[in-house]
C-alpha cells in the first residue's frame, strides 16, 4: 500500500509516497507542486489538480498531511489553512482516509527530536530512505510526514501524542546521526 505525505503550502506544496507493504517504507517518488500567479483561487486550483494527477498516478491507500500551526502572520497562516484544507478537500473526493500529524510529532517520529530544524529533518529523511540525494526541502518535508504515518501504522508512534518513545539517554538522537 502507498501513502500519500503533503507539506501544504500557498506557493510550493511538497510531496512523498511511500511504499509501506512491508515493515521497512520504501521510497516512490517526492516533489513539489509549484503554483504561478497572485490570485490564490488560482493558486488552489492548481493543488487540488496537482494534488489529483498525484493520486490518479500513484493509487495511494492513505493521505497524511501536517497539521496547522499557529504562526505571528495571520495573513500566511490563512493561506495556509486554505492550502491545506484544498489538499484535505482532493483526498476526501478520492475516497482518502485522511491522517493529521503535529509538526514536533513529525520532527520528533523522524530525528528522534521534536525541536530538530528543517536540514536536520533532510538529512534523516535521506538516510533512513536510503536515498542517493537529499530531496528539497519541502519534498523532505513531505516524505518525513508519509513517515510518520508509516510509523504510526507500525504501532512504533501514537497518533494525536507527541514523541516516538525516545527521550533523552535512550535510544539514538540526532546527534548520532549528524554528517561530519
Amino acid at each position: 500500500m502507498l501513502i500519500l505525505g503533503i507539506d501544504p503550502g500557498s506557493r510550493i506544496t511538497g510531496y512523498g509516497v511511500l511504499d509501506v507493504t512491508t515493515s521497512q517504507p520504501l521510497y516512490v517518488a517526492s516533489g513539489c507542486i509549484r503554483t504561478r500567479g497572485e490570485d490564490l483561487a488560482q493558486r488552489l486550483a492548481q493543488i487540488y489538480a496537482g494534488i489529483s494527477e498525484l493520486i490518479g498516478m500513484h493509487a495511494p491507500g492513505e493521505f497524511a498531511i501536517e497539521q496547522v500551526f499557529l504562526s505571528k502572520n495571520a495573513d500566511s497562516a490563512l493561506k495556509l489553512g486554505q492550502a491545506r484544507g484544498t489538499a484535505i478537500v482532493c483526498a476526501a473526493n478520492h475516497g482518502l482516509p485522511v491522517s493529521e500529524y503535529a509538526a514536533r510529532q513529525i520532527k520528533q517520529a523522524v530525528t528522534g527530536k521534536g525541536g530538530a530544524d528543517k536540514a536536520q529533518v533532510q538529512h534523516m529523511v535521506t538516510a533512513v530512505l536510503g536515498l542517493e540525494g537529499a530531496p528539497q526541502a519541502d519534498a523532505a518535508d513531505a516524505l518525513a510526514i508519509a513517515l510518520t504515518h508509516a510509523h504510526a501504522r507500525l504501532g512504533l508512534i501514537q497518533q494525536g501524542r507527541y514523541g516516538g518513545g525516545r527521550g533523552r539517554g535512550r535510544g539514538s538522537s540526532w546527534r548520532d546521526f549528524r554528517p561530519s
